[in-house]
């Protein structure tokens, strides 16, 4: 099925398409209006998708990255198309394709930005699919973005069903303890811009190693962690860790351990989950509503999807499978 009207050839893709919408105004919060005002044009989000797809699909799959990511997993699309639906990817405002000159990179100052994105192209996917199912697939960042999205538009507006791969749920034995709460939140709304961590990402530059990445939307130099943005996180976690009440299947994906910590040369870099601490999504997982189903493939990485052949096929596999239990 290849799309009318404004969609344009993907810039970085071959045989997608693109569309660039202008993002909604964000919510009011301080830090956001002060980081917006601060320099950068008015945020727009991106669509992109196959410029063909399978004819008659059973849904769609809506696709929302992590931090210092965009989508290029044209596998991933591959691997939907196979199981009989449509796929379209969100790269959010600020990030990958939607990224402007004078904006500061994956910055929001609160996550119902992303999440006002995400409703965007769900709207998207309906218009251009009418009557079928949207299942929403989201990774890292955006799997916590997803989770509450899920849960705000539990009645109304929502998904029909959530994939959440390595979500980022907790920062609990995977980010310094200083970084967090008590001393966070006056600074982010004193200076929501200030970098309170920057170091490259190994886990990026490997990836980039293996796979055909742009280096300057997923940047092995990694992306500067502003104090505005990690409040926004850590606002985000505290209301998971409250439990949520989301009322669609939902899978959550993880690598079977982490390896956090052990640098450039850490022995999981290709095996394990080198960003995020794997027991603490355990932990939170079954908070997340009321029918949730645990995925573990073990000697995957943060981004399933991105794993070595084996656990990457497993987890294929498993989306596929999971894809065909829903209802058309």
């Amino acid at each position: 099925m290849t799309l009318p009207g404004d969609w344009e050839p993907d810039r970085l893709l071959p045989g997608y398409v693109a569309r660039t919408l202008p993002a909604d105004r964000p919510p009011p919060v301080a830090a956001t209006a002060r980081a917006v005002a601060a320099g950068g044009p008015a945020p727009v989000l991106t669509l992109v998708r196959p410029a063909d797809g399978p004819v008659a699909p059973r849904g769609v799959v809506v696709r929302l990255h992590g931090y210092n990511d965009y989508f290029f997993a044209t596998h991933l699309a591959d691997a939907v198309a196979d199981a009989g639906w449509a796929f379209l990817a969100l790269d959010a405002r600020r990030a990958g394709r939607s990224l402007r000159p004078g904006e500061v990179p994956h910055y929001q100052g609160d996550l119902r930005e992303q999440g006002s994105d995400l409703t965007r192209a769900v709207a998207q996917a309906r218009r251009t699919w009418p009557g079928l199912p949207v299942v929403v697939h989201a990774h890292s960042t955006g799997g916590l973005v997803a989770a509450l999205w899920a849960h705000a538009h539990r009645r109304r507006g929502g998904a029909d069903a959530v994939v959440l791969d390595s979500p980022f749920l907790s920062v609990e034995r995977s980010w310094p303890r200083w970084l967090q709460d008590r001393a966070l939140r006056p600074l982010a709304r004193r200076a929501p811009l200030r970098v309170v961590a920057q170091a490259p990402s190994r886990y990026a530059a490997r990836l980039a190693e293996r796979w055909d990445v742009d280096t300057t939307l997923k940047r092995p130099q990694g992306v500067p962690v502003r104090a505005g943005w990690l409040a926004a996180l850590r606002a985000g976690q505290r209301r998971v860790a409250r439990g949520l009440a989301i009322d669609v299947p939902v899978l959550v994906a993880r690598s079977s351990r982490s390896d956090v910590g052990h640098g450039a040369d850490g022995p999981g870099l290709d095996r394990a989950d080198t960003v995020l601490d794997v027991a603490a999504i355990a932990a939170l997982t079954p908070g997340l509503g009321s029918d949730v189903r645990e995925l573990v493939v073990e000697d995957a990485v943060h981004d399933l999807a991105l794993s070595l052949e084996t656990p990457r096929t497993t987890y294929l596999t498993a989306l596929a499978d999971f894809l065909h239990t829903l209802p058309r």
